[in-house]
C-alpha cells in the first residue's frame, strides 16, 4: 500500500496570544514552517477577524498548511498536508509549536490517497 500524502491535524494550546492575533506574525511563522520543512511556497493568504483571531493558508507545491487562531484562549487549530517524500509535515508542525510558543500540542496523522499500486485503479 502506498499513500500519496500525510495529513496532520494538530491542536496547539498555551500559545502566545499576541502572536495568534497578529496576521503578519501568523504569516511569518507559517511561511517559515513551510520553508524549514523543505516545502516550496506558492501562495499565502491571511485574514484578521474582528474582534480577534486569524486564519491563514500557505499553499505549497506539496499541498498546504492552514491555521485558525483563538487568541483569547491561546489556541490554534493547525492543518498540515504534504504529498510526496520530500517534505515531512512533522517538521512544519514542530516549527509552528515553536513559533506560536505553544505549551502543549496534540496531533494525529492520517495517510491520504492510500492505494495498492499493484491494482490499477483500485482504492483501499
Amino acid at each position: 500500500m502506498t499513500a500519496l500524502g500525510r495529513h496532520i491535524l494538530a491542536e496547539l494550546y498555551g500559545c502566545n496570544a499576541d502572536l495568534l492575533d497578529d496576521p503578519a506574525q501568523v504569516e511569518r511563522i507559517m511561511v517559515d514552517a513551510a520553508l524549514r520543512a523543505g516545502a516550496e511556497v506558492r501562495e499565502v493568504t491571511v485574514h484578521q477577524f474582528s474582534p480577534q483571531g486569524v486564519s491563514g493558508v500557505v499553499v505549497i507545491s506539496e499541498s498546504h498548511l492552514a491555521v485558525h487562531t483563538w487568541p483569547e484562549l491561546g489556541y490554534a487549530a493547525v492543518d498540515v498536508f504534504t504529498c510526496g517524500e520530500k517534505v515531512d509535515p512533522w517538521d512544519a508542525c514542530r516549527h509552528l509549536v515553536e513559533g506560536f510558543q505553544s505549551q502543549h500540542m496534540t496531533a494525529t496523522e492520517t495517510k491520504r490517497g492510500i492505494f495498492d499500486r499493484s491494482l490499477t485503479g483500485a482504492v483501499g
